[in-house]
Order: structure tokens, then C-alpha cells, then sequence
């Protein structure tokens, strides 16, 4: 290994060690709660894009396509 390819893994070690020392275990209850509602949301934004008759469309001719019936 180089010498500063050594250095910069020895800096990353010790900024992961001061991250580790800040006594953060994880996230919050609110932080989990905004992380489920945005990926609640994100769902329902996806699943209204599918279920919308151009993207069904091409997904079924994508799938009647690759079975060969």
C-alpha cells in the first residue's frame, strides 16, 4: 500500500471512532416515524404510477412479452 493511501485510512478510522464516541445509538422515535411516513408516501406515489394506464400498459406487453404467449 501507498503511504497515502494509508493516511486517509487512518483518518477515516479515527473520524469513525469520534462518530462512535458521540453516544448516538440510532435514530429517535420521531425520526423513525418521519422515516415510515415518507416511505409510506413514496409507496403510494409508486403505486399510483403503475397502476396508471400507460405504465400498466407497457408492464403487461413487458411480461406477455417475455412469457411468448
Amino acid at each position: 500500500m501507498t503511504t497515502r493511501l494509508i493516511t486517509r485510512l487512518r483518518a477515516g478510522a479515527r473520524r469513525l471512532s469520534r462518530l462512535s464516541r458521540r453516544g448516538e445509538a440510532g435514530m429517535t422515535t420521531a425520526e423513525y416515524a418521519v422515516g415510515t411516513v415518507a416511505a409510506v408516501a413514496f409507496a403510494a406515489l409508486l403505486l399510483a404510477v403503475v397502476k396508471s394506464g400507460p405504465v400498466k400498459s407497457a408492464l403487461t406487453g413487458i411480461i406477455v412479452g417475455a412469457l411468448g404467449t
